[in-house]
């Protein structure tokens, strides 16, 4: 079936992630559909180096948007859907969709796409060990001994991307709690249609977060997916894959 439109897929924040194994288990199946793009965001896989100046979750949002516009520019792309997944992802999404509405047609965000408040901790780099980053990639399902093949696979693989020179200042950096730089996204002024997913049993980030976030929004509606962790998309790939594309396509 030939593409009937462009999809773009950025990933979520936590250690080591990139595009490609964020987006492994469903990204085959939206391209019977769409013309998809998953880029590495930056301060992530291979687009750690050059981020330096960078601090607290709005710069780092407001810096990715411009890097998402400037990918559809480089493409060729006037206007796109976007997918984006929790802080890194969401937050993004978020951002394009207040700084350049006229390019997105509509958006999913998942999580909360980081409205929620900063993290008590850095997860995994105060103690950059295998089973601390397998502890982490667990909390992000319902259920890890369910994934459990696929949890030790990409413990090895975002270890590795992890530790990579800068990695872990980058990520440092997006959690800052800084008092200046950009403003905040109006949230009230984004008109473009948003599907918001959250998975019931999120152990990252409650449903309310996302409640907030759609009672924000002017055309937003909420799914909490039953039976879904952070991880939506590897929890209930099925339901996550139905419901963005029904929404996509309507």
């Amino acid at each position: 079936m030939p593409a009937t439109s462009d999809l773009v897929l950025l990933h979520g924040g936590g250690p080591g992630v990139d595009a490609a194994s964020n987006w492994s288990g469903v990204r085959s199946r939206f391209e019977g559909e769409f013309r998809c793009l998953a880029p590495d965001l930056l301060g992530f896989g291979t687009r750690i180096a050059g981020t330096g100046g960078l601090a607290g979750p709005r710069a780092w949002a407001l810096a990715r948007a411009r890097q998402v516009r400037d990918l559809l520019d480089q493409h060729g792309l006037e206007r796109v859907h976007v997918v984006g997944n929790s802080a890194a992802g969401g937050a993004a999404a978020l951002a394009l969709l207040s700084m350049a509405p006229e390019r997105v047609d509509r958006a999913v965000v998942m999580g909360g796409a980081g409205t929620g408040p900063l993290p008590r901790a850095i997860p995994f780099y105060d103690n950059p060990t295998k089973t601390s980053m397998r502890a982490t990639l667990g909390r992000l399902v319902a259920d890890e001994h369910v994934h459990e093949e696929l949890l030790d696979e990409l413990t090895e693989l975002r270890l590795r991307q992890a530790l990579r020179p800068g990695a872990e200042s980058a990520f440092r950096s997006m959690f800052a709690d800084v008092v200046d730089g950009p403003p905040p996204v109006d949230l009230g002024k984004i008109t473009t249609p948003v599907l918001a997913l959250h998975g019931e049993c999120d152990r990252v980030s409650p449903p309310e977060v996302s409640e907030r976030l759609v009672a924000a929004l002017p055309d937003a509606r909420l799914e909490v997916v039953a039976g879904a962790g952070h991880w939506i998309h590897v929890d209930r790939p099925d339901e996550f894959c139905k419901l963005v594309g029904e929404f996509l396509s309507a």
